[in-house]
């Protein structure tokens, strides 16, 4: 059975009505009663207006209630985003955020506030650069290049010729030499480089030399005292002696500048034959042998002169007799 009303029981339209004059001819006259399916009143209708544009099912010119409540979302998260990112650099929300520095730009010409390239501090710096080029000297091209190989000596401070080394000896036994300085030069030594090497000669070679000029010395003396005494051996036994008597009656000083030299040697044997003459006293293969000054010395004592003391006498007899023989 059909629930539908037949044509015959719906409602026979109005009548058109005469639009009074001054009245858009496209506004409704008011009716005493609104239909049935009007729905919401004026609070609502924006509500029910825009429920009717978007259709329920998704189809052609709308979104499914699903994604449409998911977009609100993401929205509202991209613009918490947005206001944290911007509260962390410093700007409003909505404000274009500084675009990050290019990596061939250094740190220190980069103005992160601003995200642009700072021209003033890259000015100075290239002045500087130039500066810095300016006072520079270039290397020697190669080996054969000798304008570049002077260049570069002279900005070091290599004089223009030997003579011009302006320093002084650093010891009285050490003269400027013309030839070393000049060998200097060719060589390519600055002043203060050249003054090292005679400094250095004054510190590691006089001590050196000293030494070795002392051996040869001692050498050549104990030649002379070896002779003096009548041989290597028997000069060896004298000098022990004589170093027994400077220990006891010298003090230490005295007894080593006189045991340094050959004239000391002899004075020291005129003391030990004079304050100890039992040192004269004949051994085997041993004793002490005076020259003929020194028994001269003994001569001049009053105890062989004066008091003619026999013992002192003997010695001195002894002495020339040991000295010449028979």
């Amino acid at each position: 059975m059909t629930v539908l009303p037949s044509s015959t029981d719906l409602p026979s339209p109005e009548p058109e009505r005469d639009v009074p004059s001054g009245m858009p001819a496209t506004e409704p006259f008011a009716t005493d009663t609104a239909p049935a399916t009007a729905g919401a009143d004026a609070n609502t209708g924006t509500a029910d207006a825009t429920a009717a544009t978007a259709p329920a099912d998704g189809g052609e010119g709308g979104m499914p209630a699903g994604d449409a409540a998911d977009a609100a979302a993401a929205a509202d998260a991209a613009a918490v985003t947005e206001a944290d990112a911007a509260e962390s650099e410093g700007t409003e929300p909505g404000e274009a955020m500084p675009r990050p520095r290019p990596p061939h730009v250094p740190e220190k010409f980069w103005d992160a506030a601003r995200g642009e390239v700072r021209v003033d501090a890259l000015l100075e710096s290239y002045a500087e650069l130039e500066r810095k080029l300016g006072r520079m000297v270039s290397l020697p091209e190669g080996p054969e290049d000798e304008a570049g190989r002077r260049r570069l000596l002279r900005a070091l401070g290599w004089p223009a010729r030997p003579e011009d080394y302006d320093f002084d000896s650093p010891h009285p036994l050490i003269e400027r030499d013309p030839e070393l300085d000049r060998r200097l030069h060719e060589a390519g030594f600055t002043r203060d480089q050249a003054k090292l090497v005679y400094e250095l000669a004054a510190e590691r070679l006089l001590p050196a030399v000293a030494e070795v000029v002392a051996e040869a010395t001692a050498r050549r003396e104990r030649e002379r005292l070896e002779a003096h005494f009548g041989g290597r051996e028997r000069f060896e036994a004298i000098a022990r002696e004589l170093r027994d008597f400077a220990q006891r009656r010298l003090d230490p000083a005295t007894a080593e500048a006189l045991s340094s030299s050959y004239e000391g040697v002899l004075a020291l044997h005129r003391m030990a034959l004079a304050e100890e003459p039992e040192l004269f006293a004949e051994a085997e293969g041993g004793g002490l042998v005076p020259d003929e000054d020194q028994l001269v010395e003994m001569m001049r004592d009053p105890r062989y002169w004066r008091d003619r003391d026999p013992e002192f006498v003997a010695q001195v007899t002894e002495g020339f007799r040991r000295l010449y023989g028979d």
